[in-house]
């Protein structure tokens, strides 16, 4: 091994390392994921990692990781990766498996990986058919990529506590990386992916001058009908964001992708009336008082 790949073997370990005191905010049913999930969408993680809160510090988010459901894509094409899937995580597992990008290069993994964190399930809302089976089928093609070490030498330059490094270029981690098409990070790998088939995630939108924008209190007007806008959610010109420079909070953000809400109120039984409470505020709430919380909450300043 090379000095430099010593070197970056060496930082992959100490990012992947877990930091401690990682707070769990829900619990997560996995069969109502399982039931829930379709293909092509994404799942966001809150991940626990040194370098999962560095990309959550810089991005401004609680998502560090994003990954690209495929479902049992991999195994109805069977073949040398499917019968590997299978070997790991048995038939049942393998039917359910999301493509990520890891320090280790882009895997195919169950979807329940990330059960026992925080997730959020987000869905491309009325994607076609045919630009679904093409992105299965580039995130399948993307297996044994490997991740890219510029990126990850950039983040260890952002962690460097000292300042012998000026901000301006500390600030450049996440921007680019190598830009070599055979080595992704998460984020950018589905970005490629989703940026094939014109699919935006948070595109920039430039409006032509003197363009009569969009008001949702009138009728469209007749520039826009001459050019063709009707709707205008699409009025201006997209702009595709360099896949390297997308952030898992992208997909999180964009309006182009829904969230799915998979573990309670997915199946229609959840009724808040239901819900036994044993606290308010730290206070027990006495039984048979039928006050108002805000007369309860009067009487107290009184008291003060």
């Amino acid at each position: 091994m090379s000095i430099r790949g010593w070197i970056t073997s060496r930082i992959l370990d100490w990012l992947s390392q877990p930091m401690p005191h990682y707070e769990r905010r829900v619990w997560n049913d996995p069969r109502s994921l399982e039931r829930h999930v379709q293909k092509a969408d994404i799942l966001l993680v809150d991940g626990d990692t040194r370098v999962a809160q560095i990309i959550q510090y810089l991005s401004k988010s609680c998502w560090s990781h994003a990954a690209l459901y495929i479902g049992d894509e991999l195994v109805r094409r069977g073949g040398p990766a499917a019968e590997a899937a299978i070997a790991a995580y048995g038939e049942e597992g393998a039917r359910h498996l999301m493509i990520e990008a890891l320090p280790d290069g882009v895997v195919a993994t169950p979807i329940t990986k990330y059960i026992d964190f925080n997730i959020r399930l987000v869905r491309p809302h009325r994607l076609r058919p045919e630009h679904q089976k093409q992105i299965l089928a580039d995130a399948i093609g993307s297996l044994g990529l490997a991740y890219d070490v510029e990126n990850i030498l950039d983040l260890a330059r952002y962690l460097i506590p000292v300042k012998i490094v000026p901000d301006r270029f500390r600030r450049t981690a996440l921007h680019f990386g190598s830009t070599e098409t055979t080595e992704v990070i998460c984020s950018s790998l589905l970005g490629r992916i989703f940026h094939r088939v014109r699919f935006p995630i948070l595109p920039a939108i430039d409006h032509p001058d003197g363009f009569d924008a969009p008001s949702p209190s009138r009728r469209p007007g007749i520039l826009r009908r001459i050019f063709g806008y009707e709707s205008g959610s699409y009025t201006g010109f997209f702009r595709m964001r360099h896949p390297s420079l997308l952030t898992p909070r992208d997909f999180d953000l964009s309006p182009y992708f829904e969230v799915v809400k998979f573990n309670v109120i997915a199946d229609g039984g959840f009724d808040y009336q239901k819900i036994q409470w044993t606290e308010l505020d730290d206070e027990p709430v006495p039984r048979g008082d039928d006050r108002s919380l805000s007369a309860r909450t009067l009487e107290l300043e009184d008291e003060l």
